[in-house]
């Protein structure tokens, strides 16, 4: 049975599964379009705004975490964090904890830079979601963190599986 001979009830899910990824489609595409055209001189614009704001905005990441979190190729998060500590905006560190890994943190030029990029990324969102009154894109916004924060597929399996051992790493 197509989707034109489905039931009722049937047919509306399909059609709101289809009105899902459409509006997130074009949402995104919008979204990125405006925010490259913000962050065109960071290395990988909408990429580099990314890991940057990550950087500045959580507590200071391992290479290996951050390209987890962001779904970035460890190789390539190399090379970008290489073009970053170029332009002075992020510096890698040994991590204390552990000297075999660094921890990437934000230098004062990067969190001045950054400061700058997320009032523009704001005027940008805000003006994507002007059609909607305030209220309804503070509501959109909530639902959304919450169901891309419960669909976050970045948690290090490594630790997850040891952890689930009897006596594993708590």
């Amino acid at each position: 049975m197509g989707i034109d001979q489905a039931a009722p009830e049937d047919q509306a899910a399909a059609e709101s599964r289809l009105l899902l990824g459409w509006s997130l489609t074009v949402l995104l595409r919008e979204w990125t379009a405006r925010v490259e055209a913000v962050a065109e001189a960071l290395p990988q614009g909408v990429r580099g705004y990314q890991v940057l704001s990550a950087v500045v905005h959580d507590a200071p990441p391992t290479q290996a975490h951050l390209a987890g979190r962001l779904g970035i190729d460890r190789t390539v998060m190399t090379y970008l964090l290489d073009a970053f500590e170029g332009c002075g905006l992020l510096e890698r560190r040994p991590d204390p904890a552990d000297r075999r890994n660094r921890r990437v943190v934000p230098t004062d030029k990067g969190r001045t830079v950054l400061a700058d990029l997320d009032a523009r990324v704001c005027e940008a969102e805000a003006d994507l979601l002007s059609t909607l009154p305030p209220a309804d894109r503070d509501v959109l916004l909530v639902l959304l963190e919450r169901a891309a924060s419960a669909n976050d597929s970045t948690a290090d399996r490594c630790v997850s599986t040891a952890r689930s051992l009897p006596g594993g790493a708590r």
